[in-house]
């Protein structure tokens, strides 16, 4: 099954991600959390009213800041930056000169001249990409996703890493956790390969409710419902991206 969290994401226009949310046929739908408000609905913070777009575009300004920089910290398997040239656009959005940039960088300001170049070099390529994409789907009618084992599936968009083991399609899914959970969601054994303990993962996950905060004995008890290994789960579950804790561990949430 699909989560439609990283759904939405992965499928929104670039104008979408860029403010944060996507408008659906009943609701507007927060990218980074799912966070949904009804389209119709009048909501109220803090004592004043707003329809659900303003309501949304509240929500992600408060709860998840700049869209800039949550896409800036995703892997960058996802964003394709390295490390300097994420450093770098950081530094661009704040509207400094090339010289401060280069004295905060400690590099030459030349260098930061051709860094520049690069990114321009980058961004141009990134267009006629999705030129390309858009027009194999307009003229061969086909999702670039779509193979002869099935849909592929988009990783959860807050992975650790990226490699072989999330090439994974949708059916491959559905046959994993058909094999791996009974049909009370207890998972009868923690699979040995790879890619099918990401799928594994993935569906418990979403045994907790994001935006909320879980204490380590919280976690336990509802993992240990689903396996009796629970501490081998905690620990998956946070090196694959799926949870995340605070450093002494008293405190755990569903990672965004």
């Amino acid at each position: 099954m699909p989560n439609k969290n990283d759904d939405n994401f992965w499928n929104a226009s670039i104008e979408e991600i860029k403010r944060g949310y996507a408008k659906e046929e009943k609701e507007i739908c927060c990218l980074v959390c799912s966070e949904a408000f009804t389209k119709g609905r009048i909501y109220e913070i803090d004592g004043m009213l707003f329809d659900a777009q303003k309501a949304a575009e509240l929500h992600v300004e408060r709860e998840h800041g700049s869209m800039f920089n949550y896409i800036l910290n995703m892997n960058s398997s996802f964003t394709g930056l390295s490390d300097v040239q994420g450093e770098l656009l950081a530094l661009f959005k704040e509207g400094i000169s090339d010289k401060e940039v280069a004295e905060r960088m400690k590099i030459a300001p030349s260098t930061v001249r051709n860094h520049r170049f690069k990114l321009r070099e980058k961004e141009k390529q990134a267009r006629l990409f999705l030129v390309l994409m858009d027009l194999l789907k307009e003229e061969a009618d086909k999702d670039i996703r779509n193979t002869d084992k099935g849909l592929i599936s988009d990783p959860h968009k807050t992975a650790t890493t990226l490699d072989d083991r999330f090439k994974i399609t949708e059916e491959e899914k559905i046959k994993v956790i058909s094999t791996y959970f009974d049909e009370n969601g207890a998972l009868k054994s923690y699979p040995a390969r790879e890619k099918k303990k990401v799928i594994v993962l993935e569906t418990i996950a979403k045994s907790f409710k994001p935006k909320k905060k879980y204490t380590e004995k919280e976690v336990n008890r509802t993992l240990q419902r689903i396996f009796e290994d629970y501490a081998t789960l905690r620990r998956a579950l946070i090196e694959y991206g799926f949870l995340d804790r605070t450093n002494d561990g008293s405190g755990y949430w569903v990672k965004e």
